[in-house]
């Protein structure tokens, strides 16, 4: 067979990716073997492959296709999260320039558009993962609004409400008015801004004095329903049971007592706003205060604020700072710095908002979640992540399900007309329970109204292992009892409680049993600048443009090459490109290997035998240490033991050692050895490299239809001896200490060389030696040789006489001269370490510098002066 001169990924990707495709070899069926099993963190359905993604799935990809070398039965089930806010916003966004007003439609109108676009828009990131080479079992494809998705995560509503831990109650929430719905706590981003601190005085009511409060927000001084003190401030004894008039509207709040408040922030005397901040709404709770919400859905003010009706809270704040300004009530204003919470789908700045909403009940829930991470059933890599789960599970905070959206699973309440709900599967369901309720027989759905909100997108992420193979609907399938628990589950730490934890929690809510057994926490894609890479920045490069500029191949090796397990990756184009130089490493390597000519009549040379018998040994010695690595999800160093095994010890030592004389025959023992080595290092990088190792594979000989490198056996370790191994590395240092003298006396490779040696070596393996530093003979001497060039390996030392070789006066002149050149530097260098200011005020690196040059010269004279030593 032809091999092409260099490997083109443009031509063998989609021929192997096609060729699997159609050979069914990513499909998995419960049957006899050991199950492995991932499921997909579910991207967005909005969403285009980014580099968080690449990093994600080629770990992935690495374990599931290993796994199906090792003969377990690999299933990788792929699918896509419906993501609510995120598509709603999109499907809003497309309506809008199409002239179309949400508001105007139907639900089921908007549903419809909905579909349509998630239809059209909705499988494009699980087609790129195509290119990527993910062997995901695309028959197995979930999204989490299908139908069977929607009726668990529903069947699992209505199961919790019915065993108390759902609930519906009015709660501050975090209040998206961008997205107009409630996000949980942990979908809220806070970042540090510069603000104001504004010091506002209250009137107190029938005297003439003034209590001064500082705010942040003074736009929410408009649903003040009290001033606050500490009992024990000195300062404002005198003003307990008074009444201030808050500000432009005069409406009489009353000064109230309490231990909440920092007698040492602001003035001590601290506003109470209960409908629109956290700690108010507890103090307001606590003291039986009137709340007054003064803002829309969509942050602008409403009725009740009385002023500024209609306009955006922030262009509020600038109109009341000017009013309250010009009514003499602002004291002074100060820069503050202070952290704000942003709603992490849209960048809107959160709103503190009372609202009814439903809310599921965790304390119970999180038990589980925490025992089975802290005694390592479920363990994390790096472990380190514990601590961070183990803050969370202590201190969870009831989970706030309901979203006030469309696009998502309909929370199946159904409101009566008199007063209550019923909470059921189906709508007939809910009918027969509102007719038990109300004692009303003659009650028809037409007569229901179901809850208008949906289920937070995270209430079926949850659900995902369990679900995507119907454990909900039907616990006792086959798939669900043979794939359940998975194994492995790769996934990033800033959605470890969103999603991690909460699957934990329902796999011992549902099945009694973890979700995975590992749990793999990659770090984030961030630039040479330490910046998170994304679209905004402009810092992120295109996946599929990085893919067809150095292959799938050299993009999984180089997203691999800087990722340790939960330590951020520096993406750096030029790892990708040194991917794809490992690959054209491997195919150059290869098609050195299959121009050779074999000769079945030659003996098999003595350096051919001892050098098989070294790499063997190396060899089985490194596939025990990559099992080892992979066994420890230490994948980055799997991948470069892998690396350096193929190129520094089988590319740069034994195709060296094995190699025919130039236009020479090899014989056949060694070709045969050298493919069968060849064979089993694709193997090893097959799960890395999928694509190239696939092309070789198929090319090292005629194979049949339906044989693949991806369903080949895995090579095991066997026995193997560390002696040899340490011997040849002794060996390796003789071949070099031979060519550092052929380098330094520019000595031409061809230029037969014999070698003398003083003391013991392994001569067992002279034959490799005389080989690969062409030497004539290797003797032993007793004495040392005057003249001869020398070098040491351990305490041997080794002597090359290299008479007319070498034009004695020519490298004397030389060396003098490099010499003269090396004291001058290191004089320069002794001079700045002996001067005592420069050594005091010199910054510690600059002095370090220096001291490295002066121990870099004076090793150098060192070696010099040996070398005119031994040519005088």
């Amino acid at each position: 067979m032809e091999i092409p001169a260099k490997y083109d990924p443009s031509l063998t990707e989609d021929k192997w990716y096609k060729y699997w495709m159609e050979k069914d070899f990513f499909h998995s069926e419960p049957d006899d073997r050991e199950p492995y099993t991932i499921v997909i963190p579910p991207p967005n359905v909005t969403g285009v492959l980014h580099m968080g993604h690449m990093l994600n799935n080629t770990i992935q990809d690495i374990l599931v296709r290993r796994a199906r070398m090792q003969g377990k039965n690999a299933c990788w089930v792929p699918g896509a999260d419906h993501a609510s806010i995120a598509t709603e916003a999109k499907v809003v966004a497309k309506l809008k320039d199409e002239g179309i007003d949400k508001n105007t439609l139907s639900r089921q109108e908007f549903l419809d558009h909905a579909w349509e676009w998630k239809e059209k828009h909705g499988g494009i990131i699980l087609e790129q993962l195509k290119k990527l080479g993910a062997s995901c079992d695309w028959d197995r494809t979930k999204f989490t609004m299908d139908d069977d998705m929607s009726e668990s995560v529903i069947k699992v509503f209505v199961d919790l409400y019915n065993k108390g831990l759902i609930y519906r109650g009015v709660r501050m929430v975090n209040w998206d008015p961008q997205a107009k719905t409630a996000v949980s706590d942990e979908e809220v981003n806070y970042k540090e801004v510069q603000s104001k601190l504004y010091y506002v005085r209250y009137k107190i009511e029938g005297e003439d004095g003034f209590v001064t409060i500082a705010t942040t927000r003074p736009e929410t001084i408009l649903g003040d329903t009290a001033i606050c003190v500490h009992p024990e401030d000195e300062r404002f004894k005198n003003l307990h049971d008074k009444k201030v008039l808050v500000p432009l509207i005069g409406r009489s709040v009353p000064i109230i007592k309490d231990e909440y408040v920092d007698k040492e922030f602001g003035t001590g005397a601290l506003k109470i706003t209960p409908a629109h901040d956290i700690n108010d709404y507890e103090i307001g709770d606590k003291h039986n205060l009137e709340s007054i919400d003064i803002f829309n859905d969509d942050g602008t003010m409403n009725e009740s604020a009385q002023l500024y009706i209609g306009e955006d809270r922030f262009k509020a704040r600038k109109l009341i700072v000017k009013d309250l300004e010009e009514a003499g009530h602002i004291v002074k204003i100060e820069d503050y710095v202070n952290k704000i919470g942003y709603s992490e789908r849209t960048d809107a700045a959160i709103e503190p908002k009372l609202s009814m909403q439903w809310f599921l009940k965790m304390g119970n829930l999180a038990k589980p979640a925490l025992e089975n991470v802290m005694n390592d059933n479920i363990q994390f890599h790096p472990a380190k992540y514990k601590n961070t789960h183990k803050h969370w599970m202590e201190n969870v905070k009831d989970w706030c399900v309901s979203r006030q959206l469309w696009w998502g699973q309909r929370i199946p309440a159904y409101y009566l007309p008199e007063s209550g709900y019923v909470v059921a599967n189906t709508a007939d369901e809910a009918v027969e329970l509102a007719k038990e309720k109300s004692g009303n027989q003659n009650l028809t759905i037409n007569d229901l109204r179901q809850d208008e909100d949906v289920l937070d997108t995270w209430f079926s992420s949850w659900l995902w292992p369990i679900s995507v193979f119907n454990g909900i609907n039907d616990p006792d399938n086959k798939d669900y009892n043979y794939y359940y628990p998975t194994n492995d589950l790769v996934t990033a730490p800033e959605i470890l409680f969103f999603w991690v934890a909460r699957m934990i929690m329902a796999g011992y809510e549902y099945k009694n049993e973890k979700p995975c057994k590992n749990v793999y926490l990659t770090g984030i894609v961030r630039d040479q600048l330490r910046r998170k890479m994304s679209k905004s920045l402009g810092n992120s490069p295109d996946p599929i443009e990085l893919m067809k500029k150095y292959g799938a191949d050299g993009v999984r090796v180089g997203m691999l090459l800087c990722s340790p397990a939960g330590g951020d990756l520096l993406f750096d184009e030029s790892l990708t490109e040194q991917g794809r130089n490992f690959g054209n490493k491997i195919w150059n390597a290869f098609r050195l290997v299959k121009s050779w000519k074999v000769d079945e009549t030659i003996e098999q040379p003595e350096s051919s035998i001892k050098s098989i018998e070294w790499f063997r040994h190396r060899l089985n010695s490194e596939i025990k240490n990559i099992n080892n690595l992979y066994e420890k999800f230490r994948l980055s160093d799997a991948l470069m033991a892998v690396y350096k095994l193929f190129w520094d010890e089988f590319s740069s030592w034994y195709l060296e050692l094995v190699k025919p004389a130039y236009q020479k025959p090899i014989d056949k023992k060694s070709y045969e050895q050298t493919l069968e080595f060849f064979d089993i290092l694709v193997k090893l990088l097959h799960p890395i490299m999928p694509f190239i190792t696939e092309e070789i594979w198929q090319l090292m000989e005629e194979r049949k239809d339906g044989e693949s490198l991806m369903i080949e056996k895995m090579p095991e370790a066997k026995s193997f001896d560390k002696k040899i191994i340490e011997t040849f590395e002794r060996i390796k240092e003789i071949i070099s200490g031979v060519r550092n003298v052929r380098n330094e006396n520019n000595i031409a490779q061809k230029e037969i060389l014999s070698l003398k040696v003083k003391g013991e070596y392994s001569k067992e393996y002279g034959s490799c030696v005389t080989k690969m530093a062409n030497l004539s003979s290797i003797e032993n001497t007793e004495t040392k040789i005057d003249g001869a060039v020398s070098f040491m390996v351990k305490s041997t030392e080794f002597y090359i006489e290299l008479g007319d070789l070498v034009d004695v006066e020519e490298e004397l002149k030389k060396l003098n001269d490099e010499l003269e050149y090396n004291k001058g530097f290191l004089a320069t260098a002794m001079k700045k370490l002996s001067n005592e200011r420069f050594v005091q005020n010199a910054p510690e690196k600059v002095v370090n510098i220096e001291k490295q040059k002066r121990d870099d010269a004076e090793a150098k004279i060192k070696v010099l002066e040996e070398r005119i030593a031994g040519l005088k």
